[in-house]
Order: C-alpha cells, then sequence, then structure tokens
C-alpha cells in the first residue's frame, strides 16, 4: 500500500486501536493502516505469558510491557509502576481481564451530548457475545468480544468464602454488575474463555479481518510525532525518521502514549511545547487532567491446607460506597484476588483484598521532558492528594479487614500482612508506603465542547483547532468511569466509528 492511497493511520493497536483498524477496514474502499509499537503475533499464536489469565501485567516483561513508572511527588513518596501493554491488543493483553461496563452515573457526570448511557448501550451490546447469566436486553450475543460471566462454582475457595462474608455482613449477591442493581457482592465477568485472556489483537484482529487487502498492520512502529501542513495533520514521523503519510491520523496509544506523542507534536501546553523549543500548533490541555483509581493491598497469609486452588486469580469483587459518597455513587471495589507474592507470607501462601478508589477526586498530571520518544513521559498520579480521598479510601480498607474478620473467609486466614492495626493514622500510613495503581489511567486528552478549559478533543475524538487528528481511547474520557475501563474503551471506539465515519 503506497503512502499516498493511505485513508486512515492508526496508532496503536490495543483496544481502541484494534476496534478502528476492524471496523474502518470493513469499507472496502478505504484504506487503513494500523501502527502498533510492539510484536503482532497471530490471533491463536499469542505467547503464554500473554495468553494465560492468571498472569498480569507479562510479568514486567519489557518485550511486552512499557516499563513506565510513576513521578515521586505529593502524598504517595515512592514509585509506581503504570503498567501499560506493548503488544497488538495493548493493554487488554496485559491486564486482569475484568469485562465490566461503566454506569448510568458515570456517563451522567460526563453530561456529553450523544455519550448518556442510552447511547452507549448499542455498542456495548455490539461488541459483546455474552456467556452465562444477564438478560438480552442489555446484552449482546453476537459481538466479536467473548465476555463470561463466572458463577460460585467457578471461582477459587477463597473468592468464594469472600463472596460468602461479605453476604453475612448484608450485601446482596449480584450475577450481573452490568445490571441495574451494581450494589453487592459476586463474581466478576470476564474476557477470558478457557484460561485464555482473549485481547482486542485475538477478537478483533481476526485472521480474515487481517488478510484484508485495504488493511495492513505493521509492528515495531515506535511512533515520534504527527506531521502537520499549518493545521492539517497529514502523517507521522516514526522514531527512526520514517514518514508516513495518510488522508486523517487517529491516535490510540492509550493515556500516556498518546498524550506523549500530542507533547512532542506541538499540541499540549504552550509554555512546555516552547521550554523545548518544539513549534506550537495547538495551545491545549494535554496531560494536565490525568486520573486513576488508586489500589491498596489488605493482604493475609492463608492456611495452606485450607487455601485450595489459586485460579482464577481475580474472580470475585465488592462494589459498594463510601460513607461519603454521592447518592446513587458506588465509589469503593474491593476485589479478591490471588495476585499475592507468596514469599512474603509466613506460611508461604497468602491473597490480597484489594481495595480501589474508584471515584478519585485528586488529579494528577504526564508530561515530558524530553523530545526523544524512546524516553518514557513523566507521570505523576498525585493519589490521595484529597482528605476526602484519603478518607473514603479508608472507609474501603476497614471494610474489607471487617470482611475478613467474619467466616468463612476468616477460617482460611492464618494472620493480617498488612496493615495490621485499627488505628486509621497507621492505616493510611501504610496505604501510603505501599498503595499501587489499579491501572485505569484516564483523561490526558478529555473530550469536551470547546468553553471547556479542560477540553483536548471534541465529542467525536477530534482535536480542538485541528483537521484530520483523532484521538480515541481512555485518554479521552472526561473522568475516570467507577470501573475497570476496558470495555468502555472498546464501545467508545465501537461507537466513533459507528457514528463518525459511515
Amino acid at each position: 500500500m503506497s503512502q499516498d492511497s493511505i485513508d486512515v493511520l492508526i496508532v496503536g493497536g490495543g483496544s481502541a486501536g484494534a476496534v478502528l483498524a476492524t471496523r474502518l477496514s470493513e469499507n472496502s474502499a478505504r484504506s487503513v493502516v494500523l501502527l502498533e509499537a510492539g510484536k503482532t503475533p497471530p490471533p491463536y499464536d499469542y505467547p503464554r505469558l500473554i495468553s494465560s489469565s492468571d498472569t498480569v501485567g507479562a510479568n514486567l516483561d519489557p518485550n511486552f510491557e512499557w516499563g513506565f513508572k510513576t513521578e515521586l511527588g505529593g502524598y504517595i513518596d515512592h514509585p509506581i509502576n503504570a503498567i501499560r501493554g506493548k503488544i497488538l491488543g495493548g493493554s487488554s493483553a496485559v491486564n486482569g481481564a475484568v469485562a465490566l461496563r461503566a454506569r448510568p452515573e458515570d456517563f451522567k457526570r460526563w453530561n456529553l451530548e450523544g455519550w448518556s448511557y442510552e447511547d452507549m448501550l448499542p455498542f456495548y451490546k455490539k461488541m459483546e457475545t455474552r456467556h452465562g447469566t444477564g438478560r438480552d436486553e442489555i446484552h449482546g450475543k453476537t459481538g466479536p468480544f467473548p465476555i463470561v460471566q463466572l458463577t460460585l462454582d467457578d471461582v477459587s475457595t477463597m473468592q468464594k468464602a469472600f463472596i460468602e462474608s461479605t453476604n453475612q455482613l448484608g450485601y446482596s449477591i449480584i450475577e450481573d454488575f452490568d445490571d441495574v442493581n451494581a450494589h453487592g457482592v459476586g463474581p466478576y465477568a470476564m474476557n477470558v474463555v478457557n484460561g485464555v485472556r482473549v485481547n482486542t489483537g485475538i477478537a478483533y484482529l481476526t485472521e480474515s479481518v487481517r488478510a484484508r487487502q485495504n488493511l495492513t498492520i505493521r509492528h515495531d512502529m515506535l511512533v515520534d510525532k504527527v506531521l502537520f501542513d499549518g493545521k492539517k495533520a497529514i502523517g507521522v514521523q516514526l522514531a527512526n525518521g520514517e514518514q508516513i503519510f495518510a488522508g486523517e491520523v487517529i491516535l490510540c496509544a492509550g493515556t500516556y502514549g498518546s498524550a506523549a506523542i500530542l507533547l512532542r507534536s506541538g499540541v499540549g501546553p504552550k509554555a512546555d511545547a516552547e521550554r523545548l523549543n518544539i513549534p506550537v500548533v495547538a495551545d491545549l490541555p494535554v496531560g494536565k487532567h490525568l486520573i486513576d483509581h488508586p489500589f491498596y493491598y489488605n493482604a493475609y497469609a492463608a492456611k495452606p491446607e485450607l487455601i485450595g486452588l489459586q485460579s482464577p486469580a481475580i474472580g470475585a469483587k465488592l462494589w459498594t460506597h463510601s460513607n461519603s459518597a454521592n447518592n446513587g455513587e458506588l465509589d469503593i471495589h474491593i476485589t479478591a484476588t490471588h495476585l499475592f507474592p507468596h514469599e512474603l507470607s509466613p506460611t508461604k501462601v497468602g491473597f490480597v483484598l484489594a481495595v480501589a478508589l474508584t471515584r478519585p477526586e485528586s488529579i494528577g498530571r504526564v508530561w515530558i521532558e524530553s523530545t526523544d520518544p524512546k524516553v518514557a513521559p513523566k507521570i505523576n498520579l498525585n493519589f490521595l492528594a484529597l482528605e476526602q480521598d484519603r478518607q473514603r479510601l479508608l472507609d474501603g480498607i476497614k471494610l474489607a479487614r471487617k470482611i475478613a474478620q467474619q467466616a468463612p473467609l476468616s477460617d482460611l486466614i492464618h494472620s493480617e500482612l498488612a496493615p495490621v492495626s485499627d488505628d486509621d493514622e497507621v492505616i493510611l500510613a501504610s496505604a501510603r508506603a505501599t498503595l499501587d495503581t489499579y491501572h485505569h489511567p484516564c483523561s490526558s486528552a478529555p473530550m469536551g465542547l470547546t468553553s471547556d478549559p479542560k477540553a483536548v478533543v471534541d465529542l467525536q475524538g477530534r482535536v480542538h483547532g485541528l483537521i484530520g487528528l483523532r484521538v480515541v481511547d481512555a485518554s479521552i474520557f472526561p473522568d475516570v468511569p467507577s470501573v475497570a475501563t476496558n470495555p468502555t474503551v472498546i464501545a467508545t471506539a465501537e461507537h466513533i466509528a459507528q457514528r463518525h465515519f459511515n
């Protein structure tokens, strides 16, 4: 495919990019090129490190994971691994494979025309083939992305005990967290089939899709910047200097990757660009509204003779609210997981009740200090900077500990490993010292009207003030949804592909 024949150039083959490449190339008259920075294995031959749903983050293997770390500064004074996938399928290839939708309340907060829950429901349905419980009115049966609703028979001994203990404390059993009532405890819905994490490189970019004459997928393509003719995007320049031209460029490189490309291209805060001697193309607040879910590990040593099999690694959660949540808001997740370094347990086996604050108010940022595309962007998640975030996470940690003290889960526990205290200040000190991320970064290039000072793109993903350049990934979310982001990123790409390209 010659460069002058490329209609759409997509940068990044992750949760959004794989969807857009598939949908946009359905029109045989439209030429599409997908550039992926990582490898592009066949859909049936992903490495075990990637395909196994019990391995998360590719075990930080640099062949498949970018290796980003957060900066020191703010309330949290230690670096955090900001895990992002580097392979066709992107972070959907290394995530926890949780497949839940954003809540109607999340879209109400966005308050954007065309982006209500009712607007998004057709695209959530279009993307999925639902297996297990769930009403046909809200779930799809013929989409490319398989979603399996786990049952009590599918989860581990520990996870089943977690569900039963939580239920004993008065929380309802939830069979489908995507339905009207999500306040309660139950097994997850997962994009896992027979132990395989079905990422978008598998689900969407099938063998037949990859064989299309009008679709080209190139691997090991590290993009430096977008090329412009005035205010019109005309292509991209790779890290090796190669230039590729196209009628339209769509950045799908993720919350960190898309922001870094924009910033290197002169699309971002004017003062930052000038400091790095980057010609300013558009003075926009790229990277200024980064937001993610803080994640704390309430850890336990388990009784080896009772813990049982430790698969699935992730299987059940409580979705509830803190003491100060807004009406109808579910801002706390507690996930029962076997993702634990077992050598840290005196019994050589343990588990975690992982507590996430899913409606944080503290805002971070992402920026660059080098124009070299091989240099990682700077990331400050600014977790728990605001007192209300600390208090709400504390509510969640205290609830997790209460669940662990309730039978039958308490019967499996040898001892608590963290925070090992009932004192609020000690618990917060433990959180400060060990806090992690839920790995749901969003909003580095938020959608919004031109009158919104935070907005970088319009409601179709087009960068404000520019022609021929869109961003379509989690970076355009106005804020972070109260749940894992992967299905909403996929549905967003489906939404933009259908409504704004057909």
